[in-house]
């Protein structure tokens, strides 16, 4: 049975900046302080992370509020469906919360991905931000 996760954290950066970067190649490559980042930043634009770990497509956009992709890594059963991400940007005091929507997860595989996003994401992404003063 597929699994979902949701996550969130408050990153120091306006939601326009993480819009942006999210669907910028080079800056989604530095946020994530991993591996590179191809992305092409229009609906129905394909898009991979991770030196290509992580593949999708874009399949929704609202400037600076979400973006939804259709994701899979290369963890994924063969013939498992793609799941679903959606990023959500909100405004606050001292950044953007954005929080992550995951749907459609293999089964088994949700607790890590929860852990992943924390892990490969969020925490990178404080520290560039931050660095970088939003």
């Amino acid at each position: 049975m597929p699994e979902s996760i949701k996550v969130s954290a408050v990153i120091p950066a306006s939601p326009r900046r993480i819009y942006e970067a999210w669907l910028g190649s080079a800056e989604h490559t530095a946020m994530s302080g991993g591996g590179a980042a191809q992305v092409d930043p229009r609906v129905g634009g394909a898009f991979s992370a991770w030196d290509g770990y992580i593949q999708g497509t874009t399949q929704a956009l609202a400037p600076y509020s979400r973006i939804v992709q259709s994701w899979r890594s290369a963890d994924f059963p063969e013939g498992a469906a793609d799941s679903t991400l959606e990023v959500l940007l909100a405004e606050t005091p001292k950044g953007t919360r954005v929080t992550l929507a995951h749907t459609n997860i293999p089964d088994g595989q949700g607790d890590d991905y929860k852990q992943g996003w924390k892990d490969y994401y969020f925490t990178p992404m404080k520290w560039y931000f931050g660095a970088k003063k939003g």
